[in-house]
């Protein structure tokens, strides 16, 4: 693709990037063919390719974003299915971060709109905030078909457990079982230890048996990545530099061997540090080392081996592929053959490469896109007629089990209890069974 940018323009380092990626984009279409909202609306503005074109004009004539251009990539799922399929490398994903930086610097959003994104940025990251609006929302439940769309979606997502703050995820060292083999630090996130504290309890324990101490970091916290794709460059900085140097000062104390995510939208957010951070000449060094030394829990058991397992259920389980493990973070095999190791017999949906409609806080501010999105996902799993459904991200988790009976668990869960730990929370009842 031609561009037109000026020499003062790229002299600016996000400019001259979103230049290099506008000029590897040779028109072709391929990403339209895997594009969730594409797939749904069929417009092609809706498409990487017309959002490319949108980002491309907005940023070239170095103006304000306008209402068109802020409708359309306010759509993007940010899920980077594109750039799974784009034969030629377009790095989306900067492209549009840089662009919602820019809308969010230079568009004054609508009262409601507004308010509902700050009050989403200032929650979601707490988590003693969140848990006290997730009490609010389950007392509101009983009125929600009064409310308003974006607040009706927002209270239906409301869990029917509120959990407490737990003992796993306050800053401390977990021993590794016989022989110590790693030493890793672990994110325990914001949102996540909210909606489900026992996925990070299942982490610790799996990790610890594997022979791998663990450690939660004091300082660290919420990965920016919930703030970072609503443009809000300063807060999600503020909040990944937090942890840059929570994990820092562990690697240079007694030493890391690698910092496991279990959340893989924070994932994809935490091994892209390096590139956030490359222009801080305080903190590009460390980001880049913090990011390449990021693991998902499925990759780094698999690099371990996963014992052998104690418990031999034969459960049918549907694995959904999130977007941020397989797209963002080119994860697809791992997950798996891990669940597969463990004994269980593992189910691929069709569609495996659409969006779930979750994407970070988008099923809360697209609301009717995403829930589009949740029935066909929801749809394409209950066809295989599982007996319980499995993925790497907590967004994932609360978006599907919102839409069926079936059990939804980590895949942390079950390769915790395959090897020796609790039987998931989710399987204590009967499953429920799929219909006819």
């Amino acid at each position: 693709m031609q561009t037109n940018f000026t020499d003062e323009q790229l002299r600016d380092p996000d400019t001259a990037r979103s230049n290099e990626i506008l000029r590897t984009c040779v028109h072709c279409g391929f990403c339209t063919a895997t594009c969730p909202t594409y797939t749904l609306l069929g417009d092609e503005l809706d498409s990487p390719r017309g959002r490319i074109y949108l980002i491309k004009q907005m940023l070239e004539e170095d103006r304000p974003a306008d209402k068109q251009t802020v409708k359309h990539v306010d759509r993007c799922l940010s899920c980077l299915a594109c750039m799974t399929t784009c034969p030629s490398g377009v790095h989306y994903m900067h492209l549009v971060d840089h662009a919602r930086a820019h809308i969010e610097k230079t568009y004054k959003r609508p009262l409601h709109d507004r308010a509902l994104r700050n009050l989403l940025a200032y929650l979601l990251p707490n988590d003693n905030l969140f848990r006290l609006s997730l009490l609010g929302a389950k007392m509101a439940k009983p009125f929600s078909r009064i409310l308003p769309g974006k607040l009706k979606a927002m209270v239906a997502l409301t869990p029917k457990t509120i959990h407490p703050p737990s003992a796993h995820d306050e800053p401390q060292v977990f021993a590794a079982e016989g022989e110590r083999r790693m030493r890793v630090a672990m994110m325990t996130g914001c949102a996540q230890k909210v909606l489900d504290p026992s996925i990070n309890a299942a982490t610790i324990r799996l990790l610890t048996r594997h022979g791998v101490e663990v450690v939660v970091a004091k300082g660290a916290g919420c990965c920016g990545a919930l703030t970072h794709h609503m443009g809000k460059e300063a807060q999600s900085h503020a909040s990944a530099a937090a942890n840059i140097r929570a994990w820092m000062q562990e690697y240079r104390g007694d030493g890391l061997d690698a910092v496991i995510i279990n959340a893989s939208g924070c994932g994809t957010t935490v091994k892209d540090y390096g590139h956030m951070f490359r222009n801080d000449a305080a903190l590009a060094d460390d980001a880049a080392t913090v990011s390449g030394m990021t693991r998902d829990i499925s990759e780094i058991m698999a690099e371990i081996g996963l014992n052998e397992p104690v418990h031999a259920e034969k459960l049918r389980v549907a694995y959904h592929a999130a977007c941020s493990l397989q797209h963002g973070q080119k994860i697809t095999v791992e997950p798996k053959a891990l669940l597969k190791m463990a004994g269980f017999t593992v189910l691929e949906p069709r569609e495996g490469h659409l969006c779930c409609g979750s994407a970070g806080t988008y099923n809360l501010l697209q609301p009717e896109i995403a829930g589009q999105l949740k029935e066909r996902k929801v749809a394409n799993i209950e066809a295989t007629r599982p007996d319980i459904i499995s993925t790497g991200n907590i967004g994932c988790m609360t978006q599907i089990g919102s839409g069926t009976g079936i059990p939804v668990v980590h895949t942390v869960h079950l390769l915790d209890w395959a090897t020796g730990g609790p039987r998931p929370e989710a399987l204590r009842a009967p499953p429920a069974i799929a219909a006819e």
